[in-house]
């Protein structure tokens, strides 16, 4: 029997999908973070106190 075979390659899969999935919720978190960063600033710096 060859390498190949179906339980070899579903546990490859499954964990490469589980590995892009960490990647693609890492990705989604960092978005978030940065949304509420962004939003936290802009809060912070309104029209009035913006003095540069």
């Amino acid at each position: 029997m060859g390498r190949n075979n179906d339980r070899n390659i579903k546990k490859h899969n499954d964990k490469l999908h589980k590995a892009q999935d960490k990647v693609k919720q890492a990705e989604i978190i960092r978005k978030e973070k940065l949304k509420q960063i962004v939003k936290k600033f802009n809060e912070n710096n309104t029209p009035d106190t913006n003095t540069i």
